[in-house]
């Protein structure tokens, strides 16, 4: 049986999603969440999780190169509790600490619906299911 999965990117200005499923395990780039309040942000993922009907969420966990915590890695754990408080899916943090580097070096730019589907095929490359 194959479970699909959101993953996000999650970012201030933007929230990049992509989706994937657990018998394929291959991600690709679904949108960009452009939303600035949370409001926007949560109404755009609740209308994400109606049409995909998710079994689970997929979050990018951001470090520094040396694997230390920052501002963002703080946010990004905040926002994984409030997704699995919202829509009581199960969450698993990946760590994304060099996506932006791979996408950046295969696509000249980095695309945060790109970099959501990098996290959720490292996400799937490491699940052992």
């Amino acid at each position: 049986m194959e479970d699909v999965i959101l993953a996000f990117d999650f970012g201030l200005k933007r929230i990049g999603v992509a989706v994937g499923n657990t018998l394929l395990k291959k991600a690709r780039p679904l949108t960009i969440i452009h939303e600035e309040s949370n409001t926007g942000r949560f109404n755009a993922i609740e209308s994400l999780i109606m049409e995909w009907q998710p079994a689970s969420l997929v979050i990018g966990l951001p470090f520094h190169a040396d694997g230390k915590e920052h501002d963002m890695t703080k946010r990004c754990r905040r926002f994984a509790n409030q997704l699995h408080g919202r829509f009581g899916l199960g969450t698993v943090l990946v760590d994304e600490r060099f996506s932006s580097c791979i996408l950046n070096f295969k696509q000249g730019q980095a695309d945060d619906a790109h970099a959501a589907a990098l996290i959720l095929q490292q996400y799937f490359d490491e699940s052992t299911s």
